[in-house]
């Protein structure tokens, strides 16, 4: 459309490219659009201030979006520790429940979780500052209670709780998410299979004396990486001998390489020669056969007589004339 507005003008002259500038400067008058979000709100001690009455939405209601006024606000609560992509799949499929979504996750603190769970890698500042950084979130609760209780509910203004079927047995009950569930509050979201904490955990305790050498070569002390005296000689005996054993490789690998090269270089040599060979005697046997000797021969022989044996003279040469015979 821009391409034929300006053909289009080019008989109204000036007045075809005022147009362009103005709409030019329309365009650079708008607000810029930002290309990320901006880190999601900490939940306040009190909870929300909203004003607007918190009237009760089925879940119906809340996949036809409604109500209007007012986005229907989920909660999804966890520990997120080594935040990953099955923790970023929940929230996104938390987020997008609803046309009109408004994310609240919780996190538990690192006493509750020391509790109920046990330790966690990342200390809970870090897992706060982990959350709301994701672009589905808008709100992070932090010190967030294992049971989630009607006050607690009330106070933040949750219409649906968001968390996988998978029944969740701890703090002695055999599904802390029960009592959501009789109220119709509970919405259920797919896990990501192949990864969870525990699982990356486990990659890291079978690949220890690998990942103590690796931070070892980076630099930091055995003493930070909690290693005793002769294990640190062990992890560094161990790193001489993988760099000997990878140099032995390189100069493997190089020597092969030359092997090939040579061979390629002889073969290239040997069937040039064949092709130098081929030629010559292609041409020796065209000089020098059967048929091309015995003409060479004749021809050489005829020249030779012809040396020692000139032609007579012809009759009208002045020789053979009467007058000089007399």
């Amino acid at each position: 459309m821009v391409n034929r507005r300006r053909n289009g003008s080019r008989a109204n002259g000036r007045s075809g490219r005022g147009v362009v500038n103005a709409q030019q400067q329309q365009q650079c008058k708008r607000s810029p659009i930002k290309a990320l979000r901006e880190p999601a709100i900490f939940a306040k001690q009190s909870g929300s201030t909203s004003d607007t009455p918190q009237d009760k939405v089925t879940l119906a209601q809340a996949r036809r979006g409604t109500p209007a006024r007012r986005p229907v606000r989920v909660y999804a609560d966890g520990i997120f520790d080594l935040f990953h992509s099955g923790h970023a799949r929940a929230l996104m499929q938390a987020k997008t429940l609803f046309p009109n979504t408004y994310l609240i996750v919780g996190v538990c603190s690192d006493a509750l979780t020391h509790k109920y769970k046990g330790y966690t890698v990342m200390t809970e500042d870090e897992r706060y500052e982990a959350l709301i950084h994701c672009r589905y979130v808008d709100e992070v609760v932090r010190d967030a209670p294992w049971t989630l209780t009607p006050e607690f509910l009330k106070k933040h203004r949750i219409d649906f709780v968001a968390h996988d079927d998978i029944p969740y047995t701890s703090a002695g009950s055999e599904d802390v998410y029960k009592h959501i569930k009789e109220a119709g509050m509970f919405v259920a979201t797919q896990r990501t299979e192949g990864i969870s904490t525990s699982d990356l955990i486990t990659r890291i305790v079978r690949d220890y004396d690998v990942f103590v050498r690796r931070n070892l070569q980076r630099g930091y002390t055995a003493r930070e990486l909690n290693v005793g005296f002769i294990n640190e000689k062990k992890y560094r005996l161990q790193e001489q001998v993988d760099r000997m054993k990878e140099t032995v490789r390189t100069v493997e690998e190089k020597s092969k390489h030359l092997v090939h090269r040579v061979e390629e270089k002889s073969h290239d040599l040997i069937y040039k020669w064949e092709e130098k060979s081929r030629e010559f005697i292609g041409n020796f046997l065209e000089l020098f056969g059967p048929d091309k000797a015995w003409h060479m021969i004749q021809e050489r022989s005829g020249r030779v007589l012809q040396a020692l044996s000139p032609y007579q003279s012809p009759s009208t040469s002045p020789s053979s004339s009467p007058s000089r015979g007399r």
